[in-house]
This record gives structure tokens, C-alpha cells and sequence, in this order.
């Protein structure tokens, strides 16, 4: 792995926990398709993770990486991906979870999805775009790119899971904030278990479920701030 300091435009936030035997491809991946200078924030909880042995083991495969090794000062995937944030110094934060989810637009699927998680997600997606008019079709996607100034003016309240994702989108969207999405695929994993607990963090996610249409129907985004951040 490449441990050089060099001046890099993107952070990719990479939260970990036994992912030994998916990470290597991801990370081949990455060093493959991404043409931005960057480097890789592996956030993982416990020394033991059977994730940072198969990072170094296969190191030759993806050398051109910098790759940074940042232990979870909370706890779970909100811990790790909050302590990638805190650890981050490029303009622009790239969150790329194991269970990278989808934009549902054309050019975006699900593939092997569980039933219950499809149904709820497409649902409260459906929801979100058509009638609280969050412009993007997935509020509950946690593959998302951050710029540096959304991570440092936006307060994040969220302690579990991935709500930290779309508390991030609506309130951006309540500042009036420009807000874009591209297509993406989202294929069931080949190895392990998701860690992603659609039920338990359920409340949570509602809170700024709710948030997003008392934005729309009770305090319109601010027109008068600049429309020139992206989330």
C-alpha cells in the first residue's frame, strides 16, 4: 500500500466489521475505477477483524491505494462512519458501505433484495420523492458523497445505523442546498450477513422520515441561500 502523503480531492469511507472476504474486490475495484486522487478510510471496531489481515495479505493487488487504517472511537457501522468523517481531510467524503444500496432512476436496479427490506425501502423512497419532493429518488441510500462544507455546517443528531444519511439529505434540502444523484446497482452480498437492521432502526429513520415532509408542507427550503452546495 501506498503510505506517501499527497494532496488528495476525495476521502472513501469504508465501514468494516469481518468483511475479509469482500473487501479485497472492493478494493481492487476501486483502484481500478476510481481516476480522483484518493484515499481509503478502512473504519473498523475491533483489532481482531478479520478484514485488516486480508487487506494486507492482498496489498499487492490494489498498491496504488492509499489506504488509512481508523478504529471505530464509537460503536457500529454510525460509529465507524462518523469516525471516517472526523478522520477525513479531502473536500469531498465518499461513504461506500458493504451493502451499498440504490438509487431507484433508470440505470439503478435491486438484485436479490429481501422482500420485507425491498418493500419498506421502495416505500418510503416512493414517498420521499413523489410526495415530500426530496429531490432523489433514494433518501435511504448510504452510498453517498458529502463535500467537506455539508459535513462541517450540518450538526449530525443520529446515533444508529445509517440514519445519519438521509438526516444529512433532509436537512441539506430544508437549507435549499443543491442536491444530485446518479444510478447505481445493488446486489445482495456474496459473503457474510448485512449488518443493515431494517426493523430496529426503523424509529429512527422515521424521525427524519418526518422531517422531510414538515420541510415541504410547513417551512419550504430558504431560497435565499445560495444553491451551490452538493451533498
Amino acid at each position: 500500500m501506498n503510505d506517501r502523503p499527497e494532496t488528495h480531492r476525495l476521502d472513501i469511507v469504508i465501514p468494516v466489521y469481518n468483511e475479509g472476504a469482500n473487501i479485497v474486490p472492493t478494493l481492487r475495484a476501486i483502484a481500478r475505477e476510481v481516476k480522483t486522487t484518493s484515499r481509503v478510510l478502512i473504519c473498523y471496531d475491533h483489532e481482531d477483524d478479520d478484514t485488516l489481515p486480508a487487506i494486507k495479505k492482498h496489498s499487492d493487488q490494489f498498491d496504488v491505494l492509499t489506504i488509512m487504517f481508523v478504529r471505530n472511537r464509537g460503536r457500529g457501522a454510525h460509529g465507524a462512519v462518523l469516525t471516517g468523517f472526523s478522520a477525513s481531510e479531502a473536500p469531498f467524503v465518499l461513504v461506500y458501505p458493504p451493502m451499498m444500496t440504490t438509487t431507484f432512476m433508470p440505470g439503478g436496479s435491486m438484485v436479490d433484495c429481501p422482500w420485507l427490506k425491498a418493500f419498506l425501502v421502495r416505500a418510503g423512497n416512493f414517498t420521499l420523492h413523489r410526495i415530500a419532493r426530496v429531490p432523489t429518488h433514494d433518501a435511504s441510500n448510504g452510498f453517498r458523497l458529502f463535500s467537506r462544507r455539508a459535513l462541517d455546517e450540518v450538526t449530525i443528531e443520529s446515533d444508529r445505523g445509517f440514519c445519519y444519511s438521509i438526516e444529512l439529505l433532509v436537512k441539506c434540502h430544508r437549507l435549499g442546498w443543491r442536491i444530485g444523484e446518479v444510478p447505481a446497482r445493488w446486489f445482495q452480498r456474496a459473503h457474510g450477513s448485512s449488518r443493515f437492521q431494517v426493523i430496529r432502526w426503523l424509529p429512527h429513520y422515521l424521525r427524519w422520515y418526518a422531517y422531510a415532509f414538515a420541510t415541504t408542507y410547513l417551512m419550504r427550503p430558504a431560497e435565499s441561500v445560495p444553491r451551490r452546495h452538493t451533498v
